[in-house]
């Protein structure tokens, strides 16, 4: 697999997970609404109103999660991988002497024809000594030397 098509497969396994996280927190939503208009009005009143906020709470959390997943999506939106750079940015891929990196999102390890890849996020703490560099330049994270080897 060409350098091109593992590019496109790494954006398209972190859209699937944005997707899949946007329904499972669309479908907590729904039950949720779903929950507060089919309660109906106890004797015991304390209890009901007790339910009722703690279902209240559960919207506002899962609101929370849309809200951030949503961002997820904008980043998704923005990387474009079909152009490379000399130097590393959103979407690019990085192999290095510790492993290869494709700057996106944060979905963690990603295997493509026995070969791993991490997804991480531009914002982590390894990403952001990673942007901007370039090949044959060396970062030092957690004690470790890590030089740039290609950068797609």
């Amino acid at each position: 697999m060409n350098t091109e098509n593992i590019k496109e497969s790494l954006h398209q396994y972190c859209v699937t997970y944005v997707n899949e996280r946007l329904q499972r927190i669309q479908n907590t939503i729904a039950n949720i609404q779903e929950s507060l208009t089919s309660e109906t009005k106890s004797t015991a009143g304390d209890k009901h109103e007790t339910g009722r906020a703690m279902l209240q709470l559960e919207r506002e959390k899962a609101g929370k999660q849309l809200a951030e997943v949503q961002k997820l999506q904008q980043i998704i939106n923005k990387i474009e991988i079909a152009t490379s750079s000399d130097r590393i940015r959103l979407g690019s891929l990085v192999k290095t002497s510790n492993g290869n990196y494709f700057i996106s999102i944060s979905v963690g390890q990603i295997i493509i024809e026995n070969v791993t890849y991490f997804a991480i996020a531009a914002n982590t703490p390894i990403g952001t000594l990673l942007l901007g560099k370039s090949v044959g330049d060396t970062i030092n994270f957690n004690g470790n030397e890590i030089t740039i080897q290609k950068i797609h």
